[in-house]
């Protein structure tokens, strides 16, 4: 079964950090486990209507957390930064957030 542009891109990650990168066109995804930057970037551009430049991906491991003598692991989850290029315009979801 083919993914769609929705199933690669999660949600958007809305850190202090991450606000601070849309100033220079960079925006943060939660994205499938399993996509790669390809799918990535044709998700990212045929949602937003925007022109991608590159991507970087980072697959981020769930930390281990502890309720009494029961210890859980929070999932393994991937990470995607998206950079825009300089004439594409930016991500309206975004803008309002700052």
């Amino acid at each position: 079964m083919a993914k769609t542009a929705y199933d690669i891109i999660r949600k958007p990650i809305i850190t202090e950090k991450s606000m601070n990168a849309t100033a220079e066109k960079k925006y943060t995804f939660k994205v499938d486990a399993d996509a790669n930057k390809i799918e990535i970037k044709n998700a990212v551009e045929t949602i937003f209507g925007v022109k991608v430049a590159k991507v970087s991906t980072m697959n981020v491991l769930g930390k281990f957390k502890r309720m009494g003598v029961h210890i859980g692991k929070r999932p393994d989850w991937k990470k995607a930064i998206v950079k825009l290029t300089e004439d594409s315009k930016t991500i309206e979801f975004f803008d309002g957030m700052n």
